[in-house]
């Protein structure tokens, strides 16, 4: 029976000390060995990638935001409004379009093609781009501009998405064509290696361009 307990005591002891070994490993000097790394090697991408104007940071190159002028350059459908909210003064917190905020989160609807709640919401989608976008054809518009990424965050759009908007952008921000297809340009990324993935145009980066070359938003000082 004594010989039973300490082969129990001595099994017990060793699964805590391996189980304690672990956690401190694996759980704590591994992560701390990897965020010292980046930052070191990588310090701005390991700093959330931050976008500063005159010091201030004012986004994040790889989350997106909601944008609903119509002189910005408009981002996917997000379930999260690229938790894009407002403060009223009841103290309490809502989307720009009226509904409640719940929190900081990410995902999407998970809705299946057949789903009325999306179709619903495609076509309302539509209506709106069609309504503010009135040469484009309802055949025309990119599936990108009507589905939602996984993360609801993503800030990029097909080069097809962001040319269909351009009439409509030179339209209301009194900036040339010329001037917009070169925000445009200088803010898409080609395939990774020239073989993985697509082009991408990162929406974030080419309203920021487009707000300082209204004069909405201040450019760097030492631009």
């Amino acid at each position: 029976m004594k010989e039973r307990a300490k082969c129990i005591l001595h099994s017990t002891r060793q699964a805590v000390v391996v189980s304690v070994v672990l956690m401190l490993v694996c759980g704590l000097l591994f992560p701390a060995l990897l965020t010292g790394l980046s930052s070191l090697f990588f310090p701005h991408q390991a700093g959330g990638s931050l976008i500063t104007v005159n010091g201030e940071a004012v986004a994040a190159k790889n989350v997106g935001q909601e944008f609903l002028q119509e002189y910005y350059m408009w981002s996917r459908p997000s379930a999260y409004h690229y938790n894009v909210y407002k403060e009223n003064e009841d103290g309490s917190q809502t989307y720009n379009d009226g509904t409640e905020f719940p929190g900081i989160g990410s995902g999407s609807n998970n809705f299946a093609p057949s789903n009325p709640d999306l179709i619903a919401r495609v076509e309302e989608d539509i209506a709106h781009f069609l309504e503010k976008n009135p040469d484009v054809k309802r055949e025309d518009i990119p599936t990108d501009l009507l589905t939602a990424s996984g993360s609801g965050l993503d800030p990029h759009i097909s080069p097809a998405a962001a040319e269909i908007q351009i009439p409509r952008i030179v339209k209301a921000s009194g900036l040339s064509e010329d001037a917009v297809r070169e925000i445009v340009a200088s803010h898409t990324s080609g395939k990774l290696f020239g073989i993985f993935g697509e082009e991408t145009v990162n929406v974030v980066q080419v309203n920021i361009a487009i707000g300082q070359a209204m004069g909405i938003i201040p450019k760097d000082d030492a631009a």
